[in-house]
């Protein structure tokens, strides 16, 4: 029998994308949706319910953002997808025609692909994301993880922003879920000590944070770490161990044997080639291979299960005590952007238990007793820079100055309207108009535009929201309550994410 290893590894993935019904659909937009969908939540799941099958619990912490959960819930998008994927069954049908052999192989697993991704969204998937993601957590599979309504960097709101969109996003996760989650991911791993005291009133007991926060405050990745003060606990993701998958040069996914990402065939957008070797051009690519690929996904874990054992080892031998390891990543990398890479999630953790590690859940880590200490918890994020400037910088300046004077102007108008005893009861425009505003404060399209990916779109995305919520607050503002109530209900019919959003708890009636 293994000898069991000092120590718990744990796996967190955030899933998350900005709200796109009714924004567009390709190149960008709901394509974006439908693609996350197919091709990296429905082979996640299914590997977590094989998982389950063979008697695995608590095997990684899920999170997934209230925008995405309700895009996962929305009738149309359900529908959509669905047509989506019968789509890419009718392409892998036309490239079957190819006299090439290695691309009539690749439509027929294209095909077969196709297939399967349609009688998943017909059965497992039928009634929508929420009770996927509540039968794996109710079955002890996963830890779900919540956050605030519309990823907003969360430093960079006001306070009554920030209660705002904590009280809108874990309303919305209990009303999904049937649960309040005790754990968030804070958008892009973003903390500043003024949250602290948000956190601790909404109830939020854990987060997860930059391995780089912890250490810029005097701590350690290799457990989880209470933020001095306050119950509320910061559980740094280690990124020795992160690195492994996360870098686009070292990281697994750049591996030769793996479908590259890029590389599509001209007339159907099927993938063909294998990465073979970075920045080679399409003609220099060797055709994709999944034996071969599946021969290195096994390979690969074999080196994630001798790191995380000797990042544990490591720790323990220095410390003396058992440590806290967090691999932490984006959900969409793991079978959107790696082909391969739910298939490795599943090798990694049944690979992980028998070389005797212990697996388990940030919740179930916290109770388990790693909490190395008390840390004064300085500002950060996981951006560039570990700072907040990708969201404020330079090329973003006007969109962060525009979501601050958003911001004042919210609170004014509900200062003003409570001071006149208008929020004695629920108002939809109010309802909406936070909607608005919190669509407007995502941190996707900072994103976005530093990062010079999509720029056209986000900036478009930006400045919308911005328009719509002035011209709806004005309405608000000048007393015109039959044309504020119409312009709501337009705007609710595309973009009324959150059903339980009340607005009047941003005012703190």
């Amino acid at each position: 029998m293994t000898a069991p290893v000092p120590g718990t590894f744990c796996l967190v993935l955030h899933s998350h994308l900005p709200w796109l019904p009714g924004h567009g659909v390709w190149p960008v937009g709901e394509e974006w949706l439908f693609q996350a969908w197919v091709e990296s939540y429905l082979p996640l799941v299914a590997e977590l319910d094989s998982l389950a099958a063979e008697g695995h619990r608590d095997v990684l912490t899920l999170g997934v953002t209230p925008v995405l959960a309700a895009q996962l819930d929305h009738p149309r998008m359900r529908r959509d997808v669905t047509t989506w994927a019968g789509l890419w069954e009718q392409r892998a049908r036309e490239l079957g025609f190819d006299p090439d052999p290695d691309r009539r192989d690749a439509a027929g697993r294209e095909y077969a692909a196709a297939v399967r991704a349609q009688t998943l969204l017909a059965d497992r998937w039928a009634a929508g994301g929420s009770p996927v993601f509540r039968s794996l957590r109710d079955a002890g599979v996963v830890e779900l993880l919540g956050g605030p309504a519309a990823h907003p960097l969360l430093p960079l709101l006001r306070p009554e922003l920030v209660r705002a969109a904590l009280a809108c996003g874990l309303t919305d996760s209990s009303w999904r879920l049937g649960a309040r989650p005790s754990g968030i991911w804070s958008p892009e791993c973003g903390w500043a000590p003024g949250l602290a005291t948000a956190f601790e009133k909404a109830g939020v007991g854990h987060f997860v944070v930059d391995e780089q926060t912890v250490r810029d405050a005097g701590g350690h990745p290799h457990g989880a770490w209470r933020v001095a003060g306050t119950s509320v606990v910061a559980v740094p993701r280690d990124l020795e161990v992160t690195n492994l998958i996360w870098s686009s040069r070292t990281g697994y996914p750049a591996a030769g044997a793996y479908r590259d990402f890029h590389a599509r065939e001209e007339q159907t957008g099927i993938r063909l080639w294998a990465v073979t070797e970075a920045d080679v051009d399409v003609t220099r690519k060797q055709p994709y291979h999944p034996a071969a690929a599946s021969v290195q996904v096994r390979r690969d874990a074999h080196h994630f299960v001798e790191a995380v054992t000797a990042r544990l080892r490591g720790a323990y031998d220095r410390t003396g005590a058992p440590a806290l390891v967090v691999a932490a990543y984006d959900t969409e990398l793991f079978g959107h952007w790696w082909h391969e890479g739910p298939e490795f999630l599943g090798h990694a953790v049944r690979a992980l238990r028998e070389a005797g590690v212990t697996v388990t859940t940030v919740q179930k880590a916290l109770e388990a007793g790693h909490v190395a200490g008390e840390l004064d918890l300085g500002p950060g994020s996981w951006g560039a820079g570990k700072d907040f400037s990708v969201w404020d910088g330079p090329r973003v300046r006007q969109i962060a100055y525009e979501n601050d004077w958003m911001q004042r102007r919210w609170v004014d108008l509900m200062t003003r309207e409570g001071a006149a005893g208008r929020l004695g009861a629920r108002r939809p425009d109010l309802d909406q108009l936070l909607t608005s505003l919190f669509h407007a404060l995502s941190s996707d399209w900072a994103f976005l535009v530093t990062r010079g990916q999509s720029v056209d779109y986000a900036e478009r995305r930006a400045v919308l929201h911005r328009k719509e919520f002035h011209v709806l607050a004005q309405l608000i503002e000048d007393g015109r309550r039959d044309d504020a109530a119409a312009e709501s209900a337009r705007l609710a019919a595309r973009d009324g994410a959150f059903a339980s959003l009340d607005a009047r708890l941003s005012s703190g009636s």
